[in-house]
């Protein structure tokens, strides 16, 4: 095993090869694929009476068309340059996939919410994933540069400098380290962020469980709850209880053997398909309300979709043969504590992971964000990202190769204010395929 000093010089040694300052370039290749032509296929799986709302989710805004485009990110992250040294990667570090979540200790956290496309990959995607996010959603404020790109800059110094003290630490200490909720809330309150400590919602967070959904999301038909329908973001299909606890049931075999009697304990009542997100909406996902035998104690489980995730055509094939397995296993991982209720199971045709629906999670409402509260929460994300590769990936080389310097910060800025370019073209071009009838879109769905 090589010492701290050896992976430190082998860190610093890969800027020999791979300068810092090489992150600063994007120019689209002359053979990149037309990205509306990447959306249409990569649409074809998915349940297309549900499409026309994906597209309108993303016609939203710049912001919005960079969350639902994730496989047109992962393909032009591709041809920029990589060290060679793989971590487990979100495959999709936007700042909207980062909130609150209760830990099973019922502590209240900050952490990334969704993995659906993770898999080990290079580190530097998620990093300039999340960079162009910050200075995309900056920009949907009308944050101009140089302000836009100083928050971006300090999302990435953020990273660099969490990933130098992580560094520093052992093996199991980097894994039980995690970000409490009220350390969010110092930061805001050092910073004078108070539109951040707003858009937290904590105390709403704490409210957001299966019991306070109960009477929300349901009602009582023939003397047995049911979930309300909302078509088409809400259905019931015909054999949707069916297909639901069939899936549940092979579940089950998913969960450690110490979760399975609690489990047990519960019993599926109703299934619906429900359409969450923006770059998830299409694919199959399904909420189950499941109840105890006295009735007093309700459950919502979400049994998602599991697809193949979009780094994997440059990344490598999963060692994982089911999609729903990779993604478990990759947010365990890279999350700080995970769902008690996390797992994985499949039906005829495809792979799916199940999870708590309401579980004190809480994102942030970014539109309600100042420069301030942005640049804040967006120092965070950057923590929680290096948090997150250190886990699975070693900081002491990633550390080495980052330095102390401004250097890499400067180029990931340089970077994200290029790719955002990007971005807004290829919204507009969504937008002009919607008016000419290539796409159809739905809006306020």
């Amino acid at each position: 095993m090589k010492s701290y000093e050896e992976r430190r010089r082998e860190g610093r040694a890969l800027r020999e090869t791979v300068p810092r300052s090489a992150h600063a370039v994007w120019e689209p290749p002359s053979s990149r694929v037309d990205p509306i032509a990447q959306l249409e296929v990569s649409n074809r799986r998915r349940v297309q009476e549900l499409v026309p709302i994906r597209y309108g989710r993303m016609l939203v805004s710049p912001f919005a068309f960079l969350r639902g485009s994730a496989v047109v990110m992962a393909n032009d992250l591709a041809g920029t340059p990589t060290t060679g040294v793989r971590v487990q990667v979100c495959g999709d570090a936007h700042l909207a996939n980062f909130g609150v979540f209760a830990t099973p200790e019922r502590n209240l956290f900050f952490d990334i919410n969704d993995f659906d496309e993770t898999l080990p990959g290079p580190w530097e995607w998620d990093v300039k994933r999340l960079a162009v996010s910050v200075g995309v959603a900056a920009a949907n404020l009308d944050i101009a540069q140089p302000m836009n790109g100083q928050i971006v800059r300090e999302a990435v110094q953020a990273y660099r400098r969490r990933m130098g003290e992580l560094a520093q630490l052992g093996p199991l200490d980097v894994w039980y380290d995690r970000i409490d909720v009220n350390r969010v809330l110092e930061i805001a309150r050092e910073r004078k962020a108070n539109d951040l400590k707003r858009a937290l919602r904590v105390a709403k967070a704490r409210q957001r469980t299966s019991l306070t959904a109960l009477p929300k999301l349901t009602t009582v038909v023939n003397g047995s709850r049911r979930i309300i329908d909302d078509p088409p973001l809400i259905l019931h299909e015909a054999s949707a209880d069916d297909h639901g606890a069939k899936m549940l049931g092979v579940y089950s075999e998913s969960l450690p053997p110490d979760r399975r009697p609690l489990l047990e304990r519960y019993s599926v009542l109703d299934t619906v398909r429900k359409v969450v997100g923006v770059g998830s909406v299409g694919t199959r996902c399904y909420l189950s309300l499941v109840m105890d035998a006295d009735a007093r104690a309700p459950l919502f489980l979400q049994v998602k979709e599991a697809m193949s995730s979009v780094v994997e055509r440059h990344a490598g094939p999963s060692e994982f043969d089911h999609q729903g397995q990779r993604v478990v296993v990759g947010q365990r991982l890279m999350q700080a504590a995970s769902d008690i209720f996390l797992g994985w199971t499949s039906d005829s045709d495809h792979d799916y992971y199940v999870r708590q629906f309401r579980d004190m999670k809480g994102s942030v409402n970014l539109d309600a964000m100042t420069a301030s509260g942005i640049a804040s929460y967006a120092t965070i994300c950057g923590q929680t990202l290096a948090r997150a590769h250190a886990r699975s990936g070693d900081a002491v080389v990633i550390s080495g190769y980052l330095g102390s310097g401004t250097r890499f910060d400067e180029a990931i800025a340089d970077f994200a204010a290029a790719y955002a370019v990007q971005n807004d073209r290829d919204h507009a071009a969504l937008v002009a395929a919607a008016e000419l009838g290539r796409v159809a879109a739905v809006m306020g769905k």
